[in-house]
């Protein structure tokens, strides 16, 4: 278990003194290849299998419904979406895109390894994507921002 240290910060604000209590975190900092450029920030939904757009993502509520995925019953919307790599038809690319079109797509992807599938619907979509880094190093309900080819996850 990971010990949490909570502090105080005192700002002082125009004669007031403002205190907040904030978490202390890790933040680890990586760098990937860009895929689609663009800058996300959210939560970690981590699959430790590949995922594929078309079949396994309902279209209609964002929500994985492929039977036995780890990720089954999860919605991917508003999620910062980390697998390895994408898996099935080509017909991934427009699902992505119905997704995102629908507000329900992911805010940005992060892979082990790309492969065209995955990459083109990001890339249609407006989706920041990156890949080649180590994913092993985001847990699920991390925060992660992606600007570019950097991404800072706190956990």
């Amino acid at each position: 278990m990971r010990k949490c240290q909570l502090y105080l910060a005192i700002h002082a604000t125009i004669g007031w003194v403002v205190v907040k209590v904030v978490r202390s975190s890790v933040v680890k900092i990586l760098q990937g290849r860009v895929i689609k450029a663009g800058r996300a920030d959210g939560l970690a939904l981590v699959s430790p299998e590949p995922i594929g757009f078309f079949g396994m993502i309902d279209a209609e509520t964002g929500i994985v419904i492929e039977k036995g995925h780890p990720l089954e019953g999860e919605s991917v919307a508003g999620r910062v979406l980390v697998f390895s790599t994408g898996k099935g038809s080509t017909v991934g690319s427009y699902s992505l895109y119905r997704l995102a079109k629908a507000n329900l797509a992911p805010v940005a992807i992060i892979n082990a390894e790309s492969e065209p599938i995955v990459a083109v619907g990001a890339i249609i979509s407006d989706i920041p994507m990156v890949d080649q880094l180590d994913i092993e190093q985001i847990r699920n309900g991390d925060m992660v921002t992606i600007d570019g080819a950097q991404v800072i996850v706190s956990s």
